[in-house]
């Protein structure tokens, strides 16, 4: 058995106290006396924590953005854009990222490759979309 849980439910709004300010989750941890992983070991065991660290996070983010966005017309003397969009994109990725998925599919949807195809069926798809020169037609 191991030891107690230093877990209290006043913790809930603590961390999203801690949201209304920007803070990370590294920096929500830190004011709790505790690490990123306890706090998700707390997530794991308390539903309400969970909750409370979700709605923190998505508040941290929109104090973030109102940031960028006042500071962008000028209402924050020295704002360095640079800084702003690396701090979004490495805090809030699923919302600030400049990667784009793409899929391809063959006809109808279907797969251009189907997973249970033998090595020489692949070789000959890969031989085939390189002497179309990996055009699709439309």
């Amino acid at each position: 058995m191991g030891r107690p849980t230093d877990y209290k439910p006043e913790f809930c709004e603590k961390v999203i106290a801690l949201g209304r300010e920007g803070a990370s989750k590294a920096e929500m941890a830190h004011a709790l006396g505790c690490t990123r992983q306890t706090m998700d070991n707390w997530a794991d065991a308390n539903p309400e924590f969970l909750d409370a660290v979700k709605e923190a996070t998505e508040i941290s983010q929109g104090w973030w953005e109102s940031k960028g966005r006042e500071a962008t017309f000028g209402g924050c003397p020295g704002f360095n854009a640079t800084s702003f969009i690396f701090n979004m994109k490495n805090r809030f990725p699923a919302d600030w990222r400049d990667k784009q998925d793409h899929e391809l599919t063959g006809k109808d949807g279907k797969a251009l490759i189907p997973d249970e195809a033998s090595p020489r069926e692949l070789a000959k798809a890969v031989a085939y979309l390189l002497a179309k020169g990996m055009k699709v037609d439309a």
